[in-house]
């Protein structure tokens, strides 16, 4: 993926050339992985450009704020400004959003309270996340041989930078065996999700997700899928689930920002359902997708018009 070195970021209250978004090595950031973020969209819609639940990504960035005793010297109403302020000076009618929370420059030690909390939002072109096709054909996928963090280790409920060295070598793992994404288990054995997309299984009309509590990040794009497969009399269930509940599903598909809702075609080599996507997982993209075009009413005020 190559940048636009010609974009614009906002860091800190002030716009700032692409090529000057840097820090200095004795950052705190860089040596004990104090960072949190949030990835969001911004969709060309036939109103006009709108960034998808843009709140609802500042309230989780501020809620990892507070689990991680970061103080952010921004209000919320002041980042959602921003956001929608960057994609206008970089004149982008569709983009992928960046806002990034990490302490700076100070003392380096494992207390970074002594660090400044800066704040920065980038925007680029961020087409299909698995592969142009993904979204209509699927991936092929397999579990991985890392597991997600045990219970009162790193808060998954946080999105922290930190947490997502295991996603790399969840990632990486996958990509080197031939797969396009691993999933990995929690330490008791259950399913959890993707380096960075959650997962929804399907047996007829009934669709499973894992809980909170089997170490993922509770995705907004998860949280959208819930609320569209209830309003399509769609059963859904969070529940623990085990693997080999994978391989015999008769559909299964990941959500997440960058995903968006990427079917699955096999794990682990063994095909799931047809091998291609189903019928409750193409549903359930129409249904999102016609609000991300501006095809479909937005009745539960999802986008945020530029």
């Amino acid at each position: 993926m190559a940048y636009d070195e010609s974009l614009q970021i906002w860091r800190n209250g002030n716009f700032i050339p692409w090529i000057k978004g840097t820090v200095h090595l004795a950052s705190h950031v860089l040596h004990y992985g104090t960072s949190l973020f949030e990835g969001a969209r911004c969709y060309k819609t036939m109103k006009g450009s709108a960034i998808f639940r843009l709140k609802d990504h500042t309230r989780r960035l501020f809620r990892s704020a507070k689990i991680y005793r970061m103080e952010i010297p921004f209000t919320p109403e002041q980042i959602d400004t921003a956001c929608k302020e960057i994609i206008r000076i970089n004149n982008l009618d569709e983009a992928y959003l960046r806002p990034l929370v990490y302490r700076g420059y100070g003392p380096l030690g494992v207390d970074p309270r002594g660090c400044p909390v800066e704040v920065a939002i980038m925007t680029w072109k961020w087409g299909a996340y698995l592969g142009k096709d993904a979204l209509e054909k699927g991936v092929d996928i397999c579990f991985s041989s890392w597991n997600r963090h045990a219970p009162n280790t790193m808060p998954t409920l946080a999105k922290a930078g930190g947490n997502y060295m295991n996603s790399q070598l969840i990632k990486m793992e996958a990509l080197l065996n031939g797969f396009s994404e691993g999933i990995a288990l929690t330490t008791e054995g259950y399913v959890s999700e993707g380096s960075g997309e959650n997962i929804f299984v399907i047996f007829g009309d009934v669709i499973y997700t894992p809980p909170a509590c089997s170490a993922i990040l509770p995705g907004i794009t998860r949280d959208s899928v819930i609320t569209l497969a209830k309003k399509l009399g769609y059963t859904l269930i969070e529940q623990v689930l085990q693997r080999e509940m994978l391989y015999i599903a008769d559909e299964i598909f990941f959500t997440g920002t960058a995903a968006e809702i990427t079917p699955i075609r096999s794990i682990d080599h063994i095909q799931i359902g047809t091998g291609k996507r189903g019928p409750v997982t193409t549903a359930i993209q129409n249904q999102l997708f016609a609000i991300l075009s501006g095809e479909k009413e937005d009745k539960h005020c999802w986008l945020e018009y530029i």
